[in-house]
């Protein structure tokens, strides 16, 4: 049985950039511990899955970081022109109801699932085009051919921003993704630059102050413009909930996707007869997608805040404390799952990788149509596919993780 030194030592390893291709034995250890205190710090860890369903589904469980005991940045949105007081108020990815019910409610209407099957001819043309491509090149990279442009270009046509602009785009999100990960004074090493972090938010607030400006007066069919018109029982976005909005929007709407294609493709990579079923049976791309969502998590931990007194798994949680909920660890829970270790996309799943809630993942449907086409497509179109390396290289990021890159060997792409 496992110590909390012990725990603690292997949490703070999952820092390490070198655990980051399994870190999966960690998060058993963790698990069979149960949760635990990082010494004195406000600081718990929930690591099973009845432990972090009940804080996801407690009133008392916030998002909002200011009720913090320990300092917590969040993403990182400037306005260059405030004050660090002045500086404008967090996405509702921080908030708490009422401000967070009354942005997400003017949000959604772009993500329900009848918009989002709307665009499912436009999101194969684009996997589609993407394997053109690839077939007249000779080469194919998993990731920075398809996991990455897909999703990126999805989020930046919904939002209107200008094609030439996406590369600038997906630099800030990348930089800007880091601030999810966690940090501890015992791994100082593996720190995020604090420096970077604001210049990418700086810049990236700028870029959308500018876009807005322009779409105030030409409106086109985009989000941004919708939102620019959006009111809703005569309630609209302030201008600083707009910028820090579209800021949100576009690293969530598609770092996670990103890791999501590509853990999937990874797992169906490494087993030749699933994917040989995918390719005699695209209804099965959902069962590979959910099964991926609980097996290899693009995000591995959510972080919470007791608002209010709580007990989790017998442990008094005092007001003030942040929660770390190790999902990654409770999607392998034998208590839940059977043979938690095995890639079965038959099975029943009760994963957490969207969240519970009022804070289940606003993109869910949107990064489930992405997925299950690029799947597909990808099932289809590309004969004996072959991971030349495994494992592969991975990506900086604990907590958004997935493969950095999946170069493959390929018999051929075929013609759509």
């Amino acid at each position: 049985m496992p110590t909390a030194e012990q725990s603690i030592a292997d949490y703070v390893r999952l820092l390490d950039p070198a655990v980051r291709a399994n870190p999966y034995p960690l998060f058993a250890r963790i698990r069979e511990f149960g949760p635990f205190r990082i010494g004195n710090a406000p600081v718990v860890i929930v690591p099973t899955h009845a432990g972090c369903t009940a804080v996801l589904r407690d009133p008392r469980s916030s998002v909002d970081r200011s009720l913090a005991r320990l300092q917590l940045g969040s993403m990182p949105i400037y306005d260059a022109a405030k004050t660090t007081a002045e500086q404008a108020k967090p996405s509702f990815l921080f908030l708490d109801p009422p401000d967070h019910t009354r942005l997400r409610r003017l949000v959604s209407k772009a993500f329900t699932p009848r918009v989002v099957r709307r665009l499912e001819p436009r999101i194969t043309e684009i996997v589609d085009d993407i394997l053109d491509r690839r077939a007249a090149a000779g080469t194919f990279d998993a990731v920075t051919d398809l996991a990455y442009p897909l999703p990126v270009t999805v989020i930046c046509e919904l939002l209107g921003v200008p094609l030439e602009d996406e590369a600038q785009l997906s630099q800030w999100s990348s930089v800007l993704a880091r601030s999810l990960d966690p940090t501890s004074r015992d791994a100082a090493q593996f720190r995020i630059d604090p420096d970077e972090l604001q210049r990418a938010g700086t810049e990236l607030s700028v870029y959308f102050e500018q876009l807005t400006e322009r779409r105030r007066a030409t409106p086109g069919p985009d989000l941004l413009s919708e939102l620019l018109a959006a009111e809703d029982a005569g309630d609209k976005l302030s201008h600083d909930e707009l910028i820090s909005t579209c800021a949100l929007l576009l690293v969530a709407g598609h770092e996670t996707t990103v890791n999501l294609i590509a853990n999937a493709t990874l797992a169906l990579l490494r087993r030749p007869d699933e994917l040989a079923a995918l390719r005699a049976n695209p209804e099965r791309a959902q069962g590979v997608i959910e099964e991926t969502l609980r097996f290899d998590p693009p995000v591995q931990l959510i972080p919470r805040i007791a608002a209010d007194e709580m007990v989790v798994d017998g442990m008094a949680i005092e007001r003030g404390k942040l929660v770390v909920l190790l999902v990654a660890a409770a999607h392998r829970d034998p208590a839940v799952f059977p043979d938690p270790d095995r890639f079965d996309p038959t099975r029943d799943n009760r994963h957490l990788a969207f969240g519970l809630g009022a804070h289940f993942c606003l993109g869910a449907p949107l990064a489930r149509v992405e997925a299950r086409i690029a799947l597909t497509r990808f099932a289809q179109r590309v004969e004996s596919p072959r991971l030349p390396t495994d494992p592969p290289a991975y990506r900086e990021h604990m907590n958004l993780r997935g493969p950095a890159h999946l170069p493959l060997e390929f018999a051929a792409i075929l013609p759509r």
